[in-house]
């Protein structure tokens, strides 16, 4: 017997259980009072017990038939719940979504107090780090990460593409000169960033794989203080274009030597498998894909 089947067989069971009657319970569903009783036969031939003495004039239940009427109607207040809560969830997404980020997610503050703006019933429980965490056995509804999915438990949505930009200050610029070939950056100043789980430093995306001897001027394990010491004309950073978008915007920051840089990253949102995204999830990645990275 198919689900759906099942399901209709419990309704007309508990209507005819409630009623005493077949005719009642078929006239509540639109079928005949035989249909009503033909469910019901097929279901008890399925379990194995009888459910409801019929007579002529009425229909009681069995010992069995009333310990059974009492889980069927536990499921149907269980769906009729659930149904409820989707309805709330659709009408305004609400709960606690537990979010791991990259340390440069700090960079996404605007987009998230927007969200939170938006959809004040969600709370937001945000879990900044560049280890790897395990999404399932750490119990968090998602995971923002770069890069590629290799674990086969996890769903994945694309956010959107970022580009790693060489950029200094225009102060630092008249005053340094502006580097025309990636050869010039060897006389810079350098403000580098250390991957914060294997202490190396990430590589500038120079055409070619190119290996340029830098200076380490300053070096951090987060961006925020690159970005900061850059703005004060201290050096020329290697920083994702969405976390300077504003900075550069506004002329704080020169983008230099973008003819001889290449990258290209993914950022992307990762949840368990096993769960459908829920609304909260949904709106969460709509608003991270148009508001951190507009077309």
């Amino acid at each position: 017997m198919r689900p759906s089947d099942s399901l209709g067989a419990l309704d007309a069971f508990v209507r005819a259980a409630d009623a005493r009657s077949f005719t009642v319970a078929g006239r509540q569903l639109g079928v005949s009072p035989s249909a009503i009783g033909k469910a019901v036969a097929r279901l008890e031939q399925r379990l194995g017990v009888r459910l409801l003495h019929r007579s002529t004039r009425s229909v009681t239940l069995t010992p069995e038939g009333a310990l059974f009427l009492e889980r069927c109607r536990r499921i149907f207040s269980e769906i009729e719940t659930a149904e409820a809560e989707l309805a709330q969830t659709r009408g305004a997404p609400r709960g606690r979504l537990r979010v791991s980020l990259p340390l440069a997610g700090m960079l996404m503050m605007p987009t998230l107090g927007a969200f939170m703006r938006a959809y004040p019933e969600i709370e937001l429980d945000l879990d900044f780090t560049d280890r790897l965490v395990d999404v399932i056995d750490e119990g968090f509804d998602a995971v923002i990460r770069a890069g590629e999915v290799s674990d086969s438990r996890l769903m994945s949505r694309f956010l959107g593409v970022f580009r790693l930009q060489l950029v200094a200050a225009p102060d630092y610029l008249g005053r340094r000169g502006v580097p025309l070939v990636p050869e010039d950056l060897a006389g810079h100043a350098c403000l580098q960033h250390r991957f914060a789980t294997s202490g190396k430093f990430e590589p500038w995306p120079l055409r070619g794989g190119r290996e340029i001897a830098l200076s380490s001027t300053a070096v951090a394990n987060t961006i925020e203080p690159l970005i900061a010491l850059a703005e004060q004309g201290l050096g020329i950073a290697c920083l994702p274009d969405f976390a300077i978008r504003r900075q550069v915007a506004e002329g704080r920051l020169t983008v230099v030597l973008a003819d001889h840089t290449e990258h290209e990253g993914v950022f992307r949102l990762l949840w368990p498998s096993s769960r459908y995204p829920s609304p909260k999830l949904r709106v969460f990645v709509d608003v991270l894909a148009k508001t951190l990275f507009p077309a």
